[in-house]
């Protein structure tokens, strides 16, 4: 499901980027984690459309991704 969320309820998640950020201004992402949805922003340009995930398609998706060597 794709969503683009008002900018007062993106402004009340607690959103954090990803851990594999170097903070030289690449790519990276942000995400926000609350009951029944994980939302998935880009950190350098918050305005764009936010991508919300239930939890269980979050999970498969790190499971993958750490199993796969992309991360």
């Amino acid at each position: 499901m794709i969503a683009q969320l008002t900018g007062r309820v993106t402004q009340e998640l607690a959103w954090f980027k990803s851990s594999y950020s170097a903070g030289n201004g690449g790519d990276c992402v942000e995400v926000a984690a609350c009951p029944g949805a994980v939302h998935v922003r880009d950190s350098k340009d918050t305005s764009v459309a936010v991508i919300t995930l239930q939890p269980q398609a979050w999970d498969a998706f790190v499971g993958f991704a750490a199993n796969s060597g992309v991360v």
